[in-house]
């Protein structure tokens, strides 16, 4: 057994900034991409609302914000982040690069999602007089639910693993327990109880992604 100087409530106050910065980023990076998604297939050139002047103009936008290396994303919007919430250390400051973050990447994974849905389906809410909205509201999200809850599983996974990034830079959560405790203290129990919990944390994700998409289904 490998000893460790972490306390059962310093792992608990970790587990908690880690689940703060995971919720709250996910919700505004969510809401996010559910918007960014849902316009560029509303708009591509055979969408329902083709506007290919937007399209090209937002793409490179969207992919410029995706090729960004989370750690570079997180320094250079240091000054943003003091802004909106006055610092730029801590959990909450580590929601703001981690919203842009994972923001267009939930965007395209939704856009994807809604582009497997047949035209076949589009042309028949067109046929019964639906509205844009209620195009995308009652047939493109019922039918790309499925893939949209898979897709989005993958993301929550991908943001949880820049969670751990953020602790780099004092925002706390499990990655700041793998630095300051197993990395900069040579402390191999806190290096493995870290990965531990990020594994546990993954499975739990996976699996509850997987169930909510079979009962969809």
């Amino acid at each position: 057994m490998f000893e460790t100087s972490l306390s059962a409530a310093q792992v608990t106050q970790a587990l908690y900034e880690t689940f703060v910065m995971l919720g709250l980023s996910l919700a505004i990076g969510g809401l996010w991409g559910l918007v960014q998604g849902t316009v560029m297939v509303l708009i591509r050139e055979n969408g329902v609302r083709p506007n290919v002047a937007l399209f090209r103009f937002l793409t490179p936008i969207i992919n410029t914000l995706r090729s960004v290396p989370f750690i570079i994303l997180l320094i250079a919007l240091i000054p943003i982040t003091k802004f909106i919430v006055s610092t730029s250390i801590g959990t909450m400051a580590a929601v703001v690069p981690l919203s842009l973050y994972i923001g267009p990447y939930i965007g395209r994974l939704v856009e994807t999602s809604l582009l497997e849905v047949g035209n076949g389906i589009i042309e028949t809410a067109r046929s019964l007089g639906a509205s844009t909205w209620q195009i995308v509201w009652h047939f493109l999200l019922p039918e790309a639910r499925q893939s949209l809850v898979l897709n989005l599983t993958t993301a929550t996974i991908g943001l949880l693993g820049a969670t751990t990034m953020a602790g780099a830079v004092g925002a706390g959560g499990i990655g700041d327990l793998a630095i300051s405790y197993g990395y900069q203290r040579f402390d191999t129990g806190a290096v493995l109880i870290t990965v531990l919990i990020l594994i546990a944390i993954v499975q739990v994700i996976q699996f509850s992604g997987e169930f909510i998409a079979k009962r969809l289904a």
